[in-house]
């Protein structure tokens, strides 16, 4: 059994000033990686760098509880904050809490398609705004001595060429301290697609994002988009200096239980499913005596038997029963038990 998780957010300056390993990261994603699903990778694997969803300097700097925005678990080191907004001040001044709460790295959203976004100039719009950019960056550096990144995409609707992305990093980075550029290797089409669409459509230029590793040789360059496998992983790390998956990890937990080993070269952390599932359940005790509702929980777990016998019944079972209000921790292991059955079965 997994040792209690406890959240803290007292300031680590010995992590801060740790060279952060970024051969593989989870990415950002909007309502998905949350601190209850980053647990639950924590669960999986220890070495992988973590990233909260895009919190936006509005709701940082204008709410009454900006805590709740920042507020994380201590087993979920190391983790980044991800920052949305154009405003340099308070894009500082968010970084600045960023640090006061023990963040590993903070990065700035230059990627984000949505078009709920792009009137406050937060997003993909910024790459059309490199000044801004640069502003921001250099604002945020002198703020804090952590870390601060950049993600992007590798241009702006019909922009096909690949001097657009170079000049762009070229621009940051010498009017900048920025070092580490995280490049989702698809163009952000601003009109006319949905934020899935633009998951999608845009084709992917994995060798842009290669030959800007050849043209900025002193820079981290980490790609992004469209990639679901370790071996996938395996092979970029060939071009580039890291690999980010996004909806992968979060629909097919269990790859991330090969990156450890694979990607870091250290022991893997767990050896199979419920084991994963063994270390989560504190955690998810603690948060439902904190009065969270298990269905807030469970919803990040659907996908940790995917191709298994059981694994289906598993999805439904939780699907099911745990939006009740009055669901308890009995539930879950009872959807465990379900696979375990099925386990048995089909060796039977």
């Amino acid at each position: 059994m997994t040792q209690a998780l406890e959240t803290k957010n007292a300031a680590s300056p010995e992590k801060s000033r740790a060279k952060l390993d970024r051969r593989f990261s989870i990415a950002p994603m909007m309502e998905w990686t949350t601190s209850d699903y980053r647990v639950f990778a924590r669960c999986i694997t220890k070495h992988t760098l973590l990233y909260t969803e895009m919190v936006t300097t509005g709701a940082l700097l204008q709410g009454n509880n900006p805590e709740r925005f920042l507020k994380y678990d201590d087993c979920e080191h190391p983790i980044a904050l991800q920052l949305g907004g154009s405003d340099a001040a308070a894009l500082a001044k968010c970084a600045k809490m960023a640090e006061e709460f023990g963040y590993d790295e903070v990065n700035l959203n230059a990627g984000c398609p949505s078009d709920r976004v792009q009137n406050s100039l937060i997003g993909a719009i910024l790459m059309a705004y490199p000044d801004k950019v640069i502003d921001a960056m250099n604002a945020m550096q002198d703020a804090t001595s952590l870390p601060v990144t950049l993600k992007h995409r590798i241009g702006l609707d019909d922009q096909q060429e690949y001097s657009v992305v170079r000049d762009f990093i070229g621009t940051v980075a010498e009017k900048s301290a920025t070092e580490t550029f995280i490049v989702h290797a698809r163009n952000a089409i601003l009109q006319g697609l949905s934020p899935k669409e633009n998951r999608e459509i845009p084709p992917l230029k994995y060798d842009f994002v290669y030959q800007l590793k050849k043209d900025f040789p002193h820079l981290e360059i980490l790609i992004n988009g469209g990639i679901k496998t370790i071996d996938e992983t395996q092979e970029h790390l060939r071009h580039v200096d890291g690999v980010m998956m996004g909806r992968e990890a979060y629909h097919n937990p269990w790859v991330l239980s090969q990156v450890d080993q694979a990607v870091f070269g250290q022991p893997s952390l767990v050896s199979d499913r419920f084991e994963a599932l063994e270390r989560f359940i504190p955690y998810a005790e603690r948060q439902l005596a904190n009065g969270e509702r298990l269905m807030h929980l469970t919803r990040h777990l659907l996908g940790i038997f995917q191709g298994l016998p059981g694994g289906k019944q598993f999805r439904r079972y939780l699907s099911e029963n745990g939006h009740r209000s009055d669901a308890t921790i009995n539930v879950l292991l009872d959807a465990i038990e379900l696979v375990k059955q099925q386990l048995d079965k089909s060796k039977g």
